[in-house]
């Protein structure tokens, strides 16, 4: 039966100990304890996410790679639609609506990026749960394996564990290089020597990076490389849940033996089973700190051994600050300014990305006037501009343009009206017009390029232009 807990009359006494952290440099590897339960289950359905990072390039679309991000042709393909230089802006808006994204998740309910979806942390639990699985899933079993003499056995569950940990970081390499080139025409370049020497590098970084990091420095990144785990402090406040350890109800804590009640102490058993389960090897019970990213393993821990002595769930919950310590209730999100702003900024990036997909057009076409001379009169008293002509072809097809010019009356186009733009290509085209001199009502008169394709009269384009003459 789980029991009211009377919390001790002096605060003081209950937060004395709670600045005491304990960090770990490296001197000691962090063997957590794996055990089961609703947040290892959301952990697991976050990591999942990472399955799109090695799938995803190998879909195809029209005999192309569906997802490309072509780099050396200046374009990032998307199934169907292509972003060129021109529409780079859409992938700025991108970029700040993920940056803000970030920033507001943290701001309402901590660093779960890090705790569920951070390559670093997912990778690292990859090669822990091999480790784990092969040298021991507790710290005592890992120990007891690696301090024992080495045997046949051994060096095979050696040899296997680092065989896996450089098989996964070997995919993760090629699947990086494969959103850049095409993947399949990569594997077969890799296999037959032929690859590039840029893409061997890129390869070779990441099997180096993975290895080290997720199988030997682990939590160490999140201490001391990672810069986000320096600056998610900031993105908290009074509201913001995380999860955190209940000490009015916990203390003070203690060793519960067979028999023993609850009714003259906190609720905190002393297991220490909260920290045997951190992937970084903090103790939750000591405060927030820089090593906890949010990931709520140590709720499950603790959620288990409430339950095993017969008390309330919730000693470690997912809570804020207001709550634990002022006995207030979060403010709801649209109470909350900070949260308000970055809802503000995600709807206009959002917006605007949403805009330029749906605006995105089969051409980009730009004219530009010659400066030196502003017109040239002919023997015969024509008068003749010249233009420079740039034509982007988006689509996947090569494109024939036909020019025609409007606005100024009697204008004509010298050279041929006719244009042919190669499938992702860009060409440049001089354009000479000409007008009679009787013509001419104003020195500068507003002149249209238009250009419409032969064979698909709904891609078209307009350009407004001046045409110049003498004064």
């Amino acid at each position: 039966m789980s029991q009211e807990i009377k919390p001790p009359q002096e605060s003081e006494d209950i937060y004395a100990d709670l600045n005491e952290w304990h960090i770990n440099v490296g001197g000691q590897k962090v063997v957590a304890k794996r055990m089961g339960g609703r947040f290892r289950v959301r952990k697991w359905m976050g990591m999942a996410v990472w399955a799109l990072f090695f799938l995803m390039p190998y879909l195809r679309w029209n005999g192309a790679q569906a997802i490309l991000l072509d780099f050396p042709n200046r374009q990032f393909n998307f199934f169907s639609t292509s972003i060129y230089p021109q529409d780079v802006w859409m992938l700025s808006l991108t970029l700040l609506f993920f940056a803000i994204l970030l920033a507001a998740v943290t701001s309402v309910a901590g660093r779960v990026f890090c705790g569920y979806f951070c390559f670093q942390t997912v990778w690292t639990d990859i090669y822990t749960l091999i480790e784990g699985t092969l040298e021991g899933k507790t710290p005592q079993k890992a120990k007891k394996f690696n301090d024992a003499p080495w045997t046949t056995d051994k060096i095979i569950k050696k040899v296997t564990k680092h065989g896996l940990w450089l098989l996964i970081a070997f995919l993760t390499g090629i699947t990086f290089v494969g959103w850049f080139t095409d993947i399949y025409q990569l594997w077969i370049d890799c296999f037959t020597l032929q690859a590039s020497i840029a893409a061997w590098i890129v390869i070779f970084m990441f099997i180096g990076g993975t290895y080290i990091f997720a199988g030997f420095m682990r939590e160490q990144v999140c201490f001391w490389l990672c810069p986000y785990a320096r600056l998610q402090g900031v993105m908290y406040d009074g509201d913001t849940i995380l999860p955190a350890y209940d000490a009015k109800r916990g203390e003070s804590r203690g060793k519960l033996k067979r028999g023993d009640t609850t009714d003259n102490r906190g609720s905190c058993v002393d297991c220490r089973i909260c920290v045997a389960v951190c992937p970084t090897g903090i103790d939750i019970r000591q405060g927030q700190q820089e090593g906890c990213i949010t990931c709520g393993l140590c709720i499950d821990a603790c959620d288990d051994i409430m339950d095993k002595t017969g008390q309330e769930r919730g000693l470690i919950r997912y809570a804020s600050h207001n709550e634990l310590h002022e006995g207030k209730k979060e403010h709801a999100l649209w109470k909350r300014p900070r949260v308000l702003v970055y809802g503000v900024i995600l709807l206009a990036s959002s917006s605007g990305i949403v805009y330029g997909l749906a605006s995105l057009s089969s051409t980009e076409f730009n004219v530009l006037h010659e400066r030196q001379p502003l017109f040239v009169k002919m023997s015969n008293g024509d008068i003749q501009n010249k233009y420079t002509l740039k034509l982007l072809n988006k689509t996947k097809e090569p494109l024939v343009f036909q020019i025609g010019i409007e606005g100024v009356e009697g204008a004509n186009l010298v050279n041929s009206d006719i244009l042919m733009v190669e499938a992702g290509k860009a060409v440049s085209r001089m354009a000479l017009v000409r007008v009679p001199k009787k013509q001419l009502t104003e020195p500068l008169q507003p002149i249209i390029f238009k250009i419409k394709e032969v064979d698909d009269p709904n891609i078209t384009a307009t350009y407004k232009s001046m045409f110049i003459g003498p004064k």
